[in-house]
């Protein structure tokens, strides 16, 4: 199939904005909570009314600071509260929100603030703030800077006291349809960011149609979502405003260093993360098995939960003996997993990169579906996913409803919809580049089924040409590869070579754990242990499993392992987890030379 489209469910207004959907929800649900922060360790409601009048608060007081309509009015900080409710008093004050990631560099932050032309920034630390003072002589349009550590709500409040809420609401109303909500910059993995207008139309197509097809997901006064991805991130912002929409309780976690215990403390109905959070949840349960002496038990669980998942698309569906088995497992094991997602939750969103069909039977074998999507900042996240009563693992799903998705004669992915961003901020010539007669060219190669389902392949400037001629889509390796508990990243290479190979860097979390189990001495690092004949047997085998999902032409023949995990701070990642696969290239010539040296 070369084109598949469904119909909208959600009717986008014809004008206002998506502050709107603050009033509507404080009019209309004024008591349920649609928020909830930490306070002293614990969560603590906000209801739809004392989030209006919160919003209103923060927006009063960047009126008062001289924000004008259209004005571009960044915002730098983890994950928290804090973010959403300043988000939404930008809006409210009829400006346009610039997200700025907490770990980009000063010459990242300089870049988006002057390009985006940004006459104020909010910041989260002390950290931020010097970063951004270091860089106001050169960033001329750069009025002010509040920092939420050192009190900016308390100080926007004050500086609003004479604000009317009237003058707000006539703020807030300014915005239509069509005009720009936030301008997101591209991660980078290749040159500067390009700034993706995003317009209240392309949030309201988007959020709107997945909350109606995903309904039972998103039930008001019922379902809860705990926010952990970068709020700075589009599949953040997505989360955030479909829980608005809903409305459906919210609650946001700036560090996931201790996420198994936020979600056990917040108790989500729904999860939305990117496949290696669910790769950390199946390999940390698996290790704790094994430290336990229950390894066993959990491989042979494992192994039934895929089974009776596999078994679920077969029309007789899974046997007698099969479900005896997955009864028993659930009370041993399957429950277990559960309550470490928070145990509330059935289903779980993920997107940014391909899951593993393997994880995502898993998955949905101990009863927490994992529905996987495809989007990009260009589409305001999501532009295809999985329904939650029609799933089908291994693929990105269906496209969002009201959208189009169309495989051009080349492969590559085209995408049209209200959704889809209104330009390149500053940059018309990437902006005629992506966009031709309404339709993005997403860069992404995929097929379309007879169902419409969407499978990606590959990136179109990413496949891999070996010397015999061979078309190589090095994601679908990678992902099996980078599955395995003690591969953190995996980057196939082989481009005008005579055969496929891999650089592979060890996840340190789990390599004091492995090392500890094999008898190597305690703190041993990577750099250490590179050429360990255990360490490299480990990896074989992850290597060997990825080979098995493709051709022997397309199957990794040798592989080096790093001394050092790719880092943003290294310059090897995006703020998104995307490898910056040229500066890994450059970064690491010698490396790739020692893989065809002889």
């Amino acid at each position: 199939m070369r084109e598949f489209s469904l119909p909208a469910l959600y009717e986008v207004p014809s004008d206002g904005n998506l502050t709107d959907l603050i009033r509507r929800n404080a009019a209309q649900h004024p008591d349920t909570a649609v928020m909830a922060r930490k306070v002293g360790g614990a969560w603590q409601d906000v209801t739809a009314t004392q989030f209006l009048a919160e919003v209103r608060t923060a927006a009063k007081g960047l009126i008062a600071a001289g924000i004008k309509p259209g004005d571009r009015v960044a915002l730098i900080s983890r994950t928290r509260y804090e973010w959403v409710l300043i988000d939404f008093a930008i809006w409210s004050a009829g400006a346009v929100t610039v997200p700025v990631y907490e770990t980009s560099s000063p010459e990242q932050i300089q870049w988006i603030l002057g390009d985006s032309g940004a006459v104020a920034v909010v910041v989260e630390s002390p950290g931020h703030a010097a970063a951004v003072a270091a860089l106001r002589d050169r960033l001329p349009e750069l009025r002010e800077v509040w920092e939420i550590e050192q009190g900016a709500l308390e100080a926007l409040k004050a500086a609003g006291a004479e604000v009317s809420d009237a003058e707000v609401d006539e703020r807030s109303a300014l915005a239509g349809a069509d005009d720009p909500a936030t301008i997101v910059y591209t991660s980078g993995t290749t040159g500067r960011p390009k700034g993706c207008v995003l317009t209240h139309r392309s949030f309201f197509a988007e959020c709107g149609n997945i909350v109606a097809r995903l309904r039972p997901l998103f039930r008001t006064g019922e379902c809860s979502v705990l926010l952990f991805l970068p709020a700075a991130h589009v599949f953040g912002r997505l989360v955030e405003v479909a829980a608005v929409l809903a409305p459906i309780r919210l609650g946001c976690v700036p560090d996931i260093k201790n996420l198994t215990d936020e979600l056990q403390s917040f108790r989500p109905t729904l999860i939305l993360g990117v496949p290696r959070v669910f790769e950390k949840v199946y390999n940390s349960a698996r290790a704790k098995a094994q430290a336990d002496g229950k390894g066993k038990i959990f491989d042979a669980a494992a192994e039934t939960a895929i089974a009776y998942s596999r078994a679920l698309d077969l029309p007789g569906g899974p046997s007698l003996r099969l479900k005896l088995k997955h009864k028993v497992f659930s009370k041993l094991v399957y429950s277990k997993l559960h309550t470490v997602l928070g145990g509330r939750g059935e289903y779980a969103i993920s997107g940014g990169a391909p899951l593993g069909e393997r994880l995502g039977h898993f998955f949905r074998g101990i009863g927490f579906t994992v529905l996987e999507g495809y989007g990009l900042t260009e589409s305001c996240a999501a532009t295809a996913f999985n329904p939650w009563d029609k799933t089908k693992i291994g693929t990105v799903g269906q496209p969002l409803p009201g959208s189009v998705v169309r495989i051009a004669d080349d492969g590559e992915v085209l995408l049209h919809g209200e959704h889809i961003f209104k330009e390149y901020w500053n940059n018309p010539t990437a902006t005629a580049d992506a966009l031709t007669d309404g339709w993005f060219h997403t860069g992404d190669v995929g097929t379309l089924d007879e169902d419409g389902y969407l499978a990606i392949t590959g990136r179109k400037k990413e496949l891999i040409v070996t010397a015999g001629g061979k078309n190589v889509a090095p994601a679908v390796i990678e992902d099996r590869i980078r599955a395995h508990a003690l591969v953190a990243e995996c980057m196939v290479v082989g481009d005008a070579r005579p055969f496929v190979a891999a650089l592979v860097t060890i996840d340190e979390e789990f390599l004091s754990r492995w090392a500890a189990e094999h008898g190597k001495p305690a703190g041993s690092t990577a750099a250490q242990l590179r050429e360990d004949a255990d360490l490299v047997a480990a990896v074989q085998k992850a290597v060997d499993d990825g080979n098995a999902a493709v051709s022997k032409a397309e199957s990794v023949r040798k592989f080096r392992i790093l001394p050092s995990q790719f880092t943003e701070e290294s310059g090897h990642i995006t703020p998104s987890l995307k490898l910056k696969r040229n500066v890994v290239a450059k970064d690491f010539a010698d490396e790739i030379e020692a893989l065809y040296r002889g």
